[in-house]
């Protein structure tokens, strides 16, 4: 009884309570996203719904295992991991020009979902064993060589959009595991130069690329999405109106009319937040933010408290995905930054992303509980 009482008391229900918060509001806005497409049928929000649940079924799993123990099974999670991604592009169901789900029976799988946290998993034990070395330009190597296959893999697929999260979770656990921040400037400007480089010799000179055509343009569009309006141009110049139009407090739920009269695509998923900026206007996207804003807080102080290296580096890893995804996704929604098809984390319309970003949280958890002593 006393541990027990020790368990309930050494969770972060502050951290709870927000991830809680974003799943609830969640299921109201995909209904109002939907409401126009599904003509009243609320199936996708009873599987947003069954898929919260199962996160927070997930949630206590993760909580008891020790996350020490994930060191000693790195190994067989990475194989596991790139097992899944190859068995995608080999059995993998296709839909929207992309082949990115494995349908297990009744369930569809994403495993370019899972495989963010079979990443940060077996990176943070990759960091932590070479400890000594993470300061050194060795050290920033060995983090790119083992983000570098499941990166090409999910980029096959194509997933341009999470291949990216990849790299935010190498760069966010290089930094705290302490390596030199001009190794990492370097690095990042390189890729930078290399990509834009890339890009332009594509269009110039037909250099080949692993993207598609589609995937090339929304790069350069948000620039000035008026250069093809009603094409690559298309999602991002809709989700402004929607954003804009909603003003100070917005139009109210299930009364966007960017939403219902379905002008704005995607928009249960990667254009949710267009939803919210329409119909709860600036101050109901300023408080969504702001619960954003404390999640990140809060992983970001589990870090800090952490007992080792390793619990350190799960929970930048973690804290890391949820960073990218919100502003990245965010972004595209504003114009700021370009459409790669990342999802709002609890908020976006998709099972799989769902629990595994509850698993992320039962990570930080996880993290946080063991911060002082093993408690099992």
């Amino acid at each position: 009884m006393r541990t027990r009482r020790r368990v309930i008391k050494d969770i972060d229900w502050s951290l709870v309570a927000a991830v809680l918060i974003l799943t609830g509001v969640s299921l109201p806005m995909i209904a109002s996203a939907t409401q126009a497409t599904t003509t009243g049928d609320y199936s996708l929000v009873v599987r947003q719904a069954v898929a919260a649940g199962l996160g927070v079924i997930a949630v206590c799993v993760v909580l008891l295992v020790d996350y020490t123990d994930l060191m000693r099974f790195s190994r067989l999670i990475y194989a596991g991991n790139l097992g899944l991604l190859v068995a995608v592009l080999l059995r993998g169901r296709s839909a929207l020009g992309a082949q990115r789900w494995l349908q297990l029976g009744p369930i569809p799988l994403q495993p370019s979902e899972v495989a963010k946290i079979a990443v940060i998993v077996t990176l943070a034990s990759v960091l932590a064993r070479r400890e000594d070395e993470s300061e050194s330009l060795w050290g920033v190597f060995w983090t790119f060589a083992h983000i570098a296959l499941p990166m090409a893999l999910v980029l096959k697929q194509p997933d341009l959009g999470t291949s990216l999260v990849f790299l935010a979770v190498a760069f966010g656990m290089l930094l705290v595991s302490g390596a030199k921040f001009g190794y990492l400037a370097t690095v990042f400007g390189g890729g930078l130069a290399s990509a834009v480089g890339a890009i332009v010799a594509h269009f110039r000179w037909g250099l080949p690329l692993p993207l598609k055509e589609y995937q090339l343009k929304r790069l350069i569009i948000f620039t000035n999405p008026g250069i093809d309006p009603l094409g690559a141009g298309y999602h991002i110049r809709q989700s402004i109106i929607a954003v804009g139009s909603g003003r100070l407090f917005g139009k109210g739920l299930f009364a966007g009319t960017q939403n219902q009269l379905r002008f704005l695509p995607f928009q249960h998923t990667d254009f949710i937040f267009s939803v919210i900026g329409e119909e709860l206007g600036y101050v109901g996207g300023v408080a969504i933010l702001l619960v954003y804003l404390f999640v990140i807080w809060r992983g970001l102080r589990i870090a800090a408290s952490a007992r080792d290296s390793y619990g350190a580096l799960l929970a930048t890893g973690v804290v890391s995905v949820f960073a990218f995804h919100i502003i990245v996704n965010v972004g595209m929604t504003i114009g700021v930054m370009p459409v790669t098809g990342i999802p709002l984390p609890f908020m976006s319309y998709g099972g799989t992303s769902l629990v595994t970003n509850m698993v992320g949280v039962g990570i930080l958890l996880n993290v946080y509980m063991r911060r002082h002593r093993i408690l099992f």
